[in-house]
């Protein structure tokens, strides 16, 4: 397999202020080189659903193996959830602007939320680095900080108080985000408006290029 279920077995689950764990080399830098390879073309900042990119080669394999069986099972054992009748969908950044990063808690259409760093194995920067926070209106109020470097795994069960954020940083910043949705509904009203999101930066792009 190409992630490491019986490390993120191993990780404690931490339980307040809101169930988080991290887990770093949750891929090996070598799989991490052969994704990156294959890592989609993002269409400028934000968030944009795989189904609306080119999806292929190992960076493919990895995300079927993330919606795979075995890690959808470690997750239900190890915050006691059974996912067996809940949508998942992911995204893919490529991108960050200056502009993101603002404290948020995430939908409340959304049970889980996991998120996989693929940048270089050093993250030189001060911002981009995501704080887990005690509360909603102070970056500087964090327990926990995570370096978005490559092969680290950040999942968090969301909360009303699950709130989160970083400095602003700009420039190349490689994530994906799997979520767990709560029903079927949820999963067509974001994937419907992301993907518009998409294709209307695919063309800008496009007609800037030309």
């Amino acid at each position: 397999m190409m992630i490491d279920i019986e490390k993120f077995n191993a990780t404690p689950l931490v339980r307040e202020p809101f169930q988080h764990l991290v887990v770093e080399e949750f891929i090996t830098p070598e799989t991490l080189a052969e994704v990156v390879k294959d890592y989609p073309d993002v269409p400028g900042g934000g968030s944009h659903y795989g189904s609306t990119l080119n999806i292929k080669g190992r960076f493919k394999a990895l995300m079927d193996e993330m919606q795979g069986p075995a890690f959808q099972k470690a997750m239900e054992e190890k915050f006691d959830f059974d996912l067996s009748d809940r949508p998942i969908t992911y995204t893919v950044r490529g991108y960050c602007r200056a502009k993101d990063g603002s404290i948020h808690t995430d939908s409340k259409t959304k049970i889980f939320t996991v998120l996989l760093y693929l940048n270089d194995l050093n993250w030189k920067n001060d911002g981009g680095r995501l704080r887990l926070l005690n509360s909603g209106d102070n970056l500087e109020d964090y327990f926990a900080e995570v370096e978005p470097k490559g092969g680290t795994l950040l999942v968090f069960k969301r909360a009303d108080n699950s709130w989160h954020g970083h400095h602003p940083f700009e420039g190349p910043r490689r994530a994906i985000q799997i979520n767990w949705l709560t029903d079927e509904a949820a999963l067509r009203r974001e994937e419907g408006r992301r993907g518009i999101i998409t294709r209307v930066k695919g063309m800008l792009r496009g007609s800037s290029a030309a």
